[in-house]
């Protein structure tokens, strides 16, 4: 059974995330009775230490007609009873999307509350648009809708999400719309919360209505526009795996929830391509590249399985225990905190 965090803070920040993926769900679910097999999310739970740390909710794709890869996940793990930790407790949404039409794009959402032992907390919000084919409108939808939604801050947020998913040795960005607040805290925890709300729904209706126009456009696609997005699946997972730095920190701290954390992944990747950026490596992150290339099936077009992903996120564990060091190589925004847990 999980032991939910017992701050008013984390509680509510719980319901606001449930209440997300829930909202979430529902409207991927319409789109599979509308545009595919009318194949329903399916709830996988886990427990962070048999349930005494919290653990998790996510749901994940039936809808192989529909959905390449897609999950949603609810976590929240805390220290309530060790107060040794720094930690108190970290509750989040995290949420990325691959849909089988290469003309509907990818999708990421992660939405989280981190609060630290002596009370202080902070929200982290991110959306990110990840088409495979290039559509100017679509990115130009998508970026209207945070803009109007985001206010202030979207500048200061569009800035540190370039930064954050910029991929340095392939000279590109990961996706072509980013939104990025780390460490947001405005001293008013209920109108933070409020503006989470507002930001984690926008990009949902936003994303929904894009896939939604997508599916009714675009209902048919060629082998060479399922090529490109299988290539651009693998610059996905190579992002993730090499520069993440959520993902790795996830990792890092425990091993009871590898397949939700690898949720990012697609299934199919272009392991050829992959290897192809073997040399742009900087010292010793090639090793880490290596490790993952023996962590894949063989083959050029290689299934990404549960099975494989836990290869992999072994492969991750492994690679920064021997080398540490390596951890500050990876992505980094704006006050970035390179050691609190990214919960999935």
């Amino acid at each position: 059974m999980r032991i939910p965090a017992q701050s008013k803070e984390a509680k509510e920040a719980l319901h606001l995330v449930e209440t997300l993926q829930a909202y979430f769900v529902e409207k991927l679910n319409t789109l599979s009775d509308s545009f595919g097999k009318a194949g329903h999310f399916e709830a996988v739970e886990w427990e962070r230490d048999e349930g005494l740390h919290g653990g998790g909710v996510r749901y994940e794709s039936t809808d192989e007609s529909l959905f390449n890869s897609a999950s949603v996940n609810v976590s929240q793990v805390h220290y309530d009873e060790d107060k040794s930790k720094k930690l108190s407790s970290a509750t989040a949404i995290s949420t990325i999307i691959h849909p089988q039409n290469p003309h509907a794009p990818s999708m990421h959402m992660h939405i989280s509350w981190t609060q630290m032992r002596e009370g202080k907390g902070y929200w982290r919000i991110m959306g990110d648009l990840n088409p495979s084919l290039q559509n100017d409108d679509l990115q130009n939808q998508f970026d209207t809708a945070l803009q109007n939604a985001s206010g202030d801050f979207y500048e200061e947020a569009k800035a540190q999400g370039e930064r954050y998913f910029n991929i340095p040795v392939l000279n590109r960005t990961r996706g072509v719309s980013h939104f990025y607040l780390e460490n947001f805290n405005r001293d008013d925890f209920y109108e933070d919360s409020t503006y989470a709300q507002k930001m984690g729904s926008t990009i949902i209706d936003s994303y929904i209505s894009i896939v939604s126009s997508m599916l009714e456009k675009e209902n048919t696609y060629t082998e060479e526009e399922k090529m490109t997005q299988i290539d651009y699946h693998t610059l996905y997972l190579f992002q993730v795996l090499t520069l993440d730095r959520g993902t790795t920190s996830g990792l890092l701290v425990h091993d009871q929830n590898d397949v939700g954390i690898m949720g990012s992944i697609p299934s199919h990747i272009n392991k050829p391509l992959l290897y192809s950026w073997l040399d742009l490596m900087p010292h010793p992150q090639e090793r880490l590249l290596l490790r993952i290339l023996d962590a894949l099936p063989e083959g050029k077009i290689v299934n990404v399985t549960p099975t494989v992903k836990k290869r992999l996120a072994n492969a991750v564990r492994t690679h920064y225990k021997e080398f540490p060091e390596a951890l500050k190589l990876q992505a980094s925004g704006e006050n970035v905190p390179p050691t609190v847990e990214n919960h999935r």
